[in-house]
């Protein structure tokens, strides 16, 4: 990135004054330097040895951060906690961005919010409503475990090489309450809803679940969901009917 006021914005939205942040992938360390200048302390974490000696020259006088020569994916996130939960910051590879979500959803007993930058497509999907073409597993996952709070775009033409699409920067927390289910049922029905987009939920459940359709068809109804419905056009709520009426029987 290219653009300092681009930086500093993100910093300013990101709102980690004396906070302990954990940065993802810093690179050669343009961001890293402007968190240090708010944050309490910055873990900053980068997988590619290439990069490591330009990282730490840029950081060698900033006592508040500590390097971290690792893949965030194999990060023990709660290693790095002591009083105070941690503000994730970090521009995502498009390449592994679902798989960091994931990550962060799993690890959110030791973070406060993630202030994340993706490509364009990637957030449309996070903030996709039902029934658009862009809500799928991934915008049920973020609305189970999270409330966006803000965002912005940021054009292509701010980065150097300049790549072809433009990305979006999101403020995300954790919600205090999350639907009372067993998460790993919950997601296996959602994952079989999506599992055929364009078919039905009542055969894409059928498919995936091995229940019988005369079956489902009671439970839809019992659920008030029509059985010509498709996964995208279901809601979070409409998800957690669904367990409470499937849960026993997977």
């Amino acid at each position: 990135m290219i653009d300092e006021n681009i930086v500093r914005k993100i910093v300013n939205f990101a709102k980690i004054d004396q906070k302990e942040v954990l940065e993802i992938g810093a690179g050669p360390g343009t961001l890293t330097t402007f968190l240090s200048q708010k944050a309490k302390k910055v873990f900053a974490v980068e997988i590619d040895k290439k990069i490591l000696n330009v990282l730490k020259e840029v950081c060698q006088n900033l006592s508040n951060v500590e390097i971290i020569n690792q893949d965030f994916l194999e990060l023990n996130v709660k290693n790095l906690t002591s009083t105070q939960k941690l503000c994730v910051v970090g521009n995502l590879p498009y390449y592994v961005t679902s798989q960091i979500l994931f990550k962060l959803f799993e690890e959110r007993n030791y973070i406060e919010s993630f202030t994340i930058m993706v490509q364009k497509e990637v957030a449309q999907r996070l903030l996709a409503k039902p029934g658009s073409k862009d809500y799928g597993i991934l915008t049920v996952a973020m609305n189970f475990y999270c409330k966006v709070e803000d965002f912005f775009y940021v054009s292509k033409n701010v980065f150097f090489p300049r790549p072809e699409v433009d990305s979006t920067v999101l403020k995300v927390s954790f919600k205090e309450d999350i639907p009372d289910v067993d998460e790993k049922k919950f997601f296996k029905i959602v994952h079989a809803c999506f599992s055929t987009r364009r078919k039905t939920i009542l055969n894409s459940l059928s498919n995936s679940l091995g229940i019988e359709k005369a079956e489902l068809k009671h439970i839809l109804e019992k659920t008030s969901l029509q059985e010509n419905l498709r996964a995208e056009d279901l809601s979070l709520e409409h998800f957690v009917r669904l367990y409470k009426e499937l849960e026993s029987r997977i």
